[in-house]
């Protein structure tokens, strides 16, 4: 019903007016939605209210990813909200920035403000440039709600036509969606990503925020690839340009623990032991599992499956420890009647190498009972099978 629909409505938004219905609207429930509007409706003209009411629901779907105390004074688009950083990611990326010495940044395809907010905060002046006189306009009001607006200059333009030389760094965040949902190829971002790195090449630093997914061999030579994950999911990769050409990372937050890749080849297979660690997402997509199994020491429990084995219980924080009590080749019956004889009504289903779906198990097996466990459906040297056990704990003494 209540959506942020042009300029025009925008404006009004950021009127007394409009700011006094936004304060009203901070804690609305959306299934009362229908109600509070006929309400709201009585005293203020309908236009005005169905885009508060908007602005409102995008402020709760923010909350995520930049924190109650920001998204409620911070205002947003649709698109804005679904392809903003994460504020910890933004935060730690422009910490690294200033680490390197960049104190001003043209943030290229700026959208509603998000990485503009934490280079700002960051003590680096910004330029952030979006095309969409709406996005422009967001990004604007949440400079001046969080009192940044003297470190953030907001341009409506064409990214191409900005020159950046100027400038210590260039950030550039391409559109990875379109009207069909998420774009997978690299060359029909917007802009391309060929363009992007162009635009870094011309940049003392540079860094480009591109999807986890992207292919090793689609990274320039020159280029250091960061993967980032966040409470243990992957949220983005990031291309850097004066830094570590060639380098692989994987970078997990909040604890900001980082993995370099040193070359290592694939870790050897080997028989299931005590215990089995699950890397961290970047940590797979950045292909440095074999860097986790050296540190461990472990091997893979298959050549194809990312999860690392090893006899002995290692403090890291590149990977989830379990301790396996179970081997068993798949077969439900079997894990039915096990997970009946010690009682297990809290199933943790993981799978890797399996096509089998966790609620698929869930619902065959019918768990019951006061006790937990984790079952891994994988494969160990090329069979189907699983492993049954629990976070590992380390042995007290």
């Amino acid at each position: 019903m209540g959506r942020v629909t042009d300029l025009a409505d925008f404006t009004a938004l950021l009127a007394p007016e409009g700011q006094t219905l936004l304060a009203a609207l901070r804690d609305y429930d959306p299934a009362q939605e229908l109600a509070v509007a006929s309400r709201l409706r009585r005293e203020h003209p309908a236009e005005l209210v169905s885009a508060a009411l908007g602005q409102a629901r995008l402020r709760q779907r923010a909350v995520a990813k930049f924190g109650a105390e920001d998204a409620y004074r911070m205002y947003f688009t649709p698109h804005g909200v679904e392809q903003s950083t994460r504020a910890t990611v933004g935060t730690y990326r422009a910490e690294r920035l200033h680490a390197l010495g960049v104190r001003s940044v043209a943030d290229l395809c700026g959208g509603i403000g998000g990485d503009a907010l934490a280079f700002a905060r960051a003590g680096i002046s910004v330029l952030a440039v979006d095309r969409d006189p709406l996005t422009a306009a967001a990004a604007r009001a949440n400079a001046e709600a969080l009192g940044l607006a003297g470190l953030i200059e907001v341009r409506c333009a064409d990214v191409t036509e900005i020159d950046t030389s100027p400038y210590d760094a260039v950030f550039v965040d391409p559109a990875r969606r379109g009207g069909r949902g998420r774009i997978f190829d690299p060359e029909a971002y917007s802009p391309p990503l060929s363009w992007a790195v162009e635009a870094a090449r011309k940049a003392p630093h540079a860094a480009l925020k591109i999807a986890p997914g992207i292919p090793h061999e689609a990274v320039p030579e020159e280029a250091e690839a960061e993967w980032i994950s966040d409470g243990g999911d992957v949220k983005e990769a990031v291309l850097w340009f004066g830094t570590s050409p060639g380098a692989r990372r994987a970078t997990l937050l909040p604890s900001g623990a980082s993995l370099t890749g040193r070359g290592l080849p694939d870790p050897a297979v080997r028989p299931l032991g005590r215990y089995l660690y699950e890397p961290d997402g970047a940590v797979i997509r950045a292909h440095l599992v074999a860097e986790v199994a050296e540190e461990l020491p472990g091997g893979l429990i298959d050549e194809t499956i990312a999860y690392v084995t090893a006899d002995a219980l290692t403090p890291t924080p590149f990977a989830t420890a379990y301790e396996i009590t179970d081997e068993l080749p798949f077969n439900l019956k079997k894990l039915k009647a096990l997970l009946r004889e010690r009682e297990v009504g809290t199933l943790t289903v993981k799978k890797r190498g399996s096509a089998v779906e966790p609620e698929e198990i869930r619902r065959r097996v019918k768990p019951k009972g006061p006790n937990a466990a984790t079952v891994f459906l994988t494969r160990v040297a090329g069979a189907p099978t699983m492993l049954i056990g629990g976070p590992a704990v380390a042995d007290r003494g």
